[in-house]
């Protein structure tokens, strides 16, 4: 079983991953700056650790991530506090956690980023599109350090119940997703360690989550 660390673990599809891995029997640690959500972490299965990500300096970060045997990267601001709060999260929030894992020499890294068509049917605010390159330079980020990293990209997230089906692939047409699938997605990811260095676009799909994951194996 797999020791896993959730940056993000309080999150929608944190939480979700933190029960997935739990039933599955796998050890978590999820980071989370709200004491109102230590209960509901443990309720979920994982040992919650009080820090914040904005505030965490790598070294700092490398002391709670040392240890296991795989970090996820879930965290973000969510559209919350403007640019600067994405900048800081989304943006120096994933490369104090990349820096912080190649110190606490845990190779599996895996990002829970963004699909490059997001919401371009509407119209795009300036902070969006600030959202969209902060993503982008964090995906670079990442598979620029070394790491054994995966980049999920979901499409569309909802919180209808997941089907146990997905669509997976480098490049696929957008669409919608439910968290829950997300989450199945990336448990599937961490229990097949074979899938790395590699972006996968995500959405709602006819295929099992474990046969897509299997597919996106490298050769």
């Amino acid at each position: 079983m797999a020791r896993v660390f959730i940056i993000g673990g309080a999150g929608k599809v944190g939480q979700r991953l933190s029960k997935q891995l739990s039933q599955r029997g796998h050890h978590i640690r999820a980071l989370n700056r709200n004491k109102e959500k230590d209960d509901l972490l443990r309720q979920l299965g994982a040992s919650p650790v009080r820090g914040n990500l904005t505030e965490l300096d790598a070294t700092s970060l490398a002391e709670h991530i040392k240890g296991n045997d795989v970090v996820v990267f879930t965290a973000g601001a969510g559209g919350k506090g403007g640019p600067e709060m994405t900048n800081a999260v989304d943006g120096e929030g994933l490369k104090t956690a990349v820096s912080a894992a190649l110190i606490a020499g845990v190779s599996r890294f895996l990002l829970v980023s963004a699909f490059p068509e997001a919401s371009r049917e509407k119209f795009i605010s300036d902070g969006f599109e600030n959202y969209m390159r902060v993503k982008k330079m964090a995906d670079v980020a990442l598979s620029e350090s070394g790491l054994e990293w995966v980049v999920l990209r979901p499409g569309l997230l909802d919180d209808k119940p997941g089907t146990g089906h997905v669509r997976a692939g480098l490049a696929i047409p957008y669409g919608s997703v439910s968290r829950d699938d997300v989450a199945a997605t990336l448990a599937e990811i961490i229990e097949q360690p074979s899938v790395t260095r590699v972006i996968i676009e995500l959405t709602e799909g006819d295929t099992p989550v474990h046969e897509a994951v299997q597919k996106m194996a490298r050769s």
